[in-house]
């Protein structure tokens, strides 16, 4: 089991201990607000009492209503959509609002605001060995939003930051399990060679021409990884891929040999077919039998004519058959 491994086991296996749930002594801003500007109007009336009758009641209630005023004031808070507040008392957790407007709260209650609108993390390019070895450079797209407040808030120190780093490690993870083009995965691969069903299954997924299917791979495993945070995948795909400098001039050179040779191959195929069916309607429509060592001239001549790549210059032969 690799590191990264490791850690996405670890992570699976952490133990929950908050999750989202409707906040208790939550209401309306408004009221709030209206007794906050009511007490702010009593303290001015019975300051003005008690500085012009000298009055220590008044003086007492301008003080009072003023921290009362200051309570109600400290607990408005506003929520846009897709935004949710969470809540403590003396650090405990007291739950999420996310009811958009002006809300209000027990004074006492701690607030951290927490954005769930869709957000995306570009990874950079990153220099891995694919599953056959070669270094290549793959970069991702991942777009992700927060799905549970409260894990976001308690269970990572810096979701963001977590949110970067969980994306590099899926995606090395991923480029290492498949190789970078099907034919390099069938080469390297003898019949001898021991292999796992995962690991048969992974080379008939290659990073170039089986993007959705690595894709919903880097997924699914990104799921995993951050479901401890509260967040969720929305999408992801793969923004860059390929060799390495290093060594990207000799696969270039390798995959047009790969072309050339496969080219090659159709046209001797389709060649062979021409010469096999010009001898059929030779020997059905003019009733000639050539001998077998005319009949290998012939196709000598014809394969040459349509296999070279450069238009062939015939010679005439102005003799008998046999001179």
């Amino acid at each position: 089991m690799t590191m990264q491994d490791h850690s996405a086991s670890g992570l699976s296996t952490i133990k929950v201990r908050v999750d989202d749930r409707p906040a208790i002594l939550v209401g309306s801003g408004y009221v709030a607000l209206l007794l906050a500007l009511f007490f702010l109007v009593l303290t001015v009336w019975c300051g003005y009492g008690a500085f012009m009758h000298a009055s220590t009641w008044s003086l007492l209630g301008a003080l009072l209503s003023l921290v009362v005023t200051i309570l109600f004031g400290s607990s408005i808070y506003s929520l846009q959509p897709n935004e949710s507040a969470v809540l403590t008392l003396f650090g405990a957790y007291a739950g999420t609002d996310s009811a958009p407007g002006l809300r209000a709260t027990v004074p006492l209650f701690k607030i951290a605001k927490v954005s769930q609108r869709v957000r995306y993390h570009e990874c950079g390019k990153l220099k891995v060995n694919d599953l056959i070895g070669n270094p290549i450079e793959i970069g991702a797209v991942v777009v992700w939003r927060v799905d549970n407040s409260a894990k976001a808030i308690f269970q990572i120190d810096d979701y963001a930051d977590f949110v970067g780093a969980q994306t590099e490690s899926a995606l090395r993870h991923i480029a290492g399990r498949h190789p970078y083009d099907f034919d390099e995965a069938v080469t390297h691969a003898g019949p001898e060679e021991a292999v796992s069903h995962d690991q048969v299954a992974a080379r008939t997924l290659s990073l170039r021409e089986s993007g959705d299917q690595v894709t919903n791979e880097l997924i699914v495993e990104l799921k995993e990884r951050l479901a401890v945070a509260g967040v969720t995948i929305n999408e992801a795909w793969i923004n860059h891929l390929a060799y390495a400098p290093e060594i990207a001039p000799v696969m270039l050179r390798r995959q047009q040999a790969s072309a050339v040779i496969a080219a090659r191959k159709l046209v001797v195929s389709g060649a062979v077919d021409i010469v096999k069916e010009a001898l059929d309607k030779l020997k059905e429509q003019t009733d000639i039998d050539l001998d077998p060592e005319r009949k290998a001239a012939m196709v000598s001549n014809l394969l040459v004519v349509l296999v070279s790549d450069k238009d062939a210059t015939p010679v005439v032969n102005t003799g008998t058959l046999y001179a």
